[in-house]
């Protein structure tokens, strides 16, 4: 069974920085996808950045200020956030895939909100 648990959310002035991050179960090790979303209040769940077989994808709008990186050896997955604008606030939640013919799991999220 796939567990995921999200951490490093909470209240971020714009322009500032955040890092999120999902500890992973070590059966998630090999998997074929792991990435971040995020959903805001009446929108619907959207892809922000996401490793897939090995290289990296990220949604336009942020691009150049987010990163994405895995360390294999913790089996956690990070979302580094700087520069960050009130649209970013959102509920972020990573989730993996286990081959590409699979459906993503979900972690139970954390909050970001972009304020000041």
């Amino acid at each position: 069974q796939v567990q995921l648990m999200e951490s490093g959310g909470g209240l971020v002035q714009p322009g500032g920085s955040l890092r999120l991050s999902c500890e992973m179960s070590s059966n998630t090790a090999n998997f074929y996808a792991y990435g971040w979303y995020r959903q805001a209040p009446g929108k619907e769940r959207e892809l922000v950045a996401r490793i897939t077989a090995g290289k990296l994808n990220y949604a336009d709008s942020v691009k150049g200020r987010f990163t994405i990186s895995r360390d294999k050896v913790k089996n956690t997955l990070y979302l580094q956030m700087d520069s960050v604008k009130p649209e970013d606030t959102a509920i972020y939640f990573c989730a993996t895939q286990g081959d590409p013919f699979g459906t993503n799991t979900w972690g139970q999220g954390t909050q970001v909100t972009v304020s000041s």
